[in-house]
């Protein structure tokens, strides 16, 4: 087992409204700036599908230093809030994914 206790943390996401338009644009951006305003989230980067083989739009991955941190975030007022506020309203559907490097 590694000694590493971070995590890498990732959601792939579709919005509902068309991909490229202002709103959307507005979302990914007022999302990295609540995000990334979160003490413990490191290394935030928003992502652009470019595969065919995947139908999802957007993403958003970020890494956390531990389980603690991790957790910390999930509970951070900031991201509560954006989730209630934005993202059960705006987004379609996604895939959270959470890995721990080996």
């Amino acid at each position: 087992m590694s000694s590493i206790q971070g995590i890498r943390h990732m959601v792939i996401f579709n919005l509902k409204y068309p991909v490229g338009s202002a709103e959307a644009e507005q979302f990914l951006s007022d999302g990295k700036a609540a995000l990334t305003s979160i003490p413990v989230v490191r290394n935030f980067e928003v992502l652009r599908q470019v595969s065919p083989k995947n139908d999802y739009d957007y993403g958003f991955t970020m890494d956390f230093a531990s389980q603690a941190d991790y957790d910390a975030y999930n509970a951070h007022p900031l991201h509560v809030q954006f989730v209630r506020e934005r993202w059960e309203t705006e987004v379609e559907r996604f895939l959270e994914i959470d890995f721990q490097p080996k």
